[in-house]
């Protein structure tokens, strides 16, 4: 696919780059600037080839029209901050404010449009709604560059429609996060695990599918256990629990035996009265969680054990927390996994942590994103790219391809 090298001279033309500035933002302030962080190096070196680089993304679900709760305002400045220099915001997507900032630009300097969700062009599924936002877009602009992989797996006007308008390119963050997403999917190094967490079985349902095919273990934690545990049998009390999947569960448990592939679940839980901080809570074994409890971690000898079961895997992936992290008394389960992932690290070996709540995760306690191979900016993207799914992102490239 190409590169941002196969643009060609870039000096003083306009280059819009796809972000994914999809950041928390409490108030006026950023809490997790991972995702502007990880998109530096695309926009840093566009701005030293001298193009003027027209940055655009979006900031959480707005329907389709302006909502100062999720402007990008915020963000322009962070992203200021860490570049060095004033980037200009507009205060439109592609009106009279948008096209002003971008006249304004001179060679290396960087502007970024408002969010652009807040046109129901972005995310239309009526492709010819979504191609007029897509050629306003374009008219910005006299390249293009997808450097948002968060979002690859959208088929938005941002993201697939754009690239079909303008002379294209990959930008780095997604040249890496693809690079690294293969290296997962084609011949990893073995043992291979996968962690896997969260709230929903349902939301993983696919991966677990096409991983049963490739893993050689699969730990599996969070809010989706109790799915698993109640499919062999057992009480999970009051605990998360999709009742309508209990027999695909049952299912994939019965291949996972016959294919050899060892899945791993807590053999004991910390079980609170209700989902709180403050809450009372104990650590109970993990077919024997009191029915009027639910389970809100895996506790310290699942913790062991599943440390144990990573440490002489030479590939993991990552993706979701292990238990309520957000809270103290239910995030030591969470702490364990990203402790046994820095030491398969340190030992030379690949590690990737899935994005979203994983990556929001290991932040908040207190890991660096060194100590880890590769942090994913994109949690659905990844998944999605692990159940072998077609990420629209990504094939409107493999596509040119073709027709070049």
């Amino acid at each position: 696919m190409k590169t941002i090298a196969d643009l060609g001279d870039l000096r003083g033309k306009r280059v819009l780059v796809r972000s994914d500035l999809n950041v928390p933002v409490d108030g006026e302030t950023i809490t997790d600037d991972g995702r502007i962080r990880a998109s530096l190096p695309t926009i840093t070196g566009l701005t030293e080839a001298g193009a003027r680089v027209i940055v655009c993304a979006h900031l959480g679900r707005p329907k389709g029209a302006p909502d100062p709760r999720f402007s990008l305002a915020p963000v322009a400045t962070r992203l200021g901050e860490l570049l060095g220099e004033d980037v200009a915001c507009a205060t439109d997507t592609v009106g009279e404010s948008a096209h002003a900032t971008v006249a304004g630009l001179g060679d290396g300097q960087v502007a970024l449009l408002e969010n652009l969700r807040f046109n129901a062009g972005e995310t239309s599924k009526d492709e010819s709604e979504r191609g007029a936002f897509a050629d306003e877009l374009a008219a910005l602009a006299d390249a293009y560059v997808s450097d948002g992989f968060g979002v690859v797996h959208r088929a938005q006007a941002s993201v697939y429609d754009i690239a079909t308008r303008l002379p294209s390119a990959m930008g780095s963050l997604v040249e890496t996060e693809v690079e690294v997403l293969r290296r997962l999917t084609s011949d990893p190094a073995r043992p291979y695990a996968v962690v896997l967490g969260g709230a929903k079985v349902s939301d993983k349902l696919g991966v677990i599918d096409n991983l049963l095919g490739t893993a050689d273990r699969l730990l599996i934690g969070g809010g989706m256990v109790f799915t698993f545990l109640k499919a062999q049998g057992h009480e999970v009390g009051t605990s998360l629990l999709e009742e309508d999947q209990l027999g695909t569960v049952r299912e994939y448990l019965a291949r996972a035996e016959r294919d050899g592939v060892e899945i791993v679940l807590p053999t004991d839980v910390v079980a609170a009265t209700q989902f709180s901080a403050d809450a009372d809570h104990e650590v109970v074994a993990a077919d024997a969680i009191p029915a009027d409890r639910m389970g809100l971690d895996i506790g310290p000898d699942s913790g062991r054990l599943f440390a144990d079961t990573l440490a002489d895997c030479r590939t993991v992936f990552w993706n979701g927390p292990m238990g309520a992290f957000e809270m103290a008394p239910y995030a030591a389960g969470t702490q364990a996994v990203a402790e046994a992932l820095v030491r398969v690290t340190t030992g030379g070996h690949l590690t990737v942590v899935g994005g979203g709540d994983s990556a929001a995760a290991v932040r908040q306690l207190g890991f660096t994103d060194d100590q880890f191979s590769h942090i994913s900016t994109g949690g659905g993207a990844s998944l999605e790219y692990l159940e072998g799914k077609d990420l629209p992102g990504l094939s409107v490239f493999e596509q040119q391809n073709e027709d070049d």
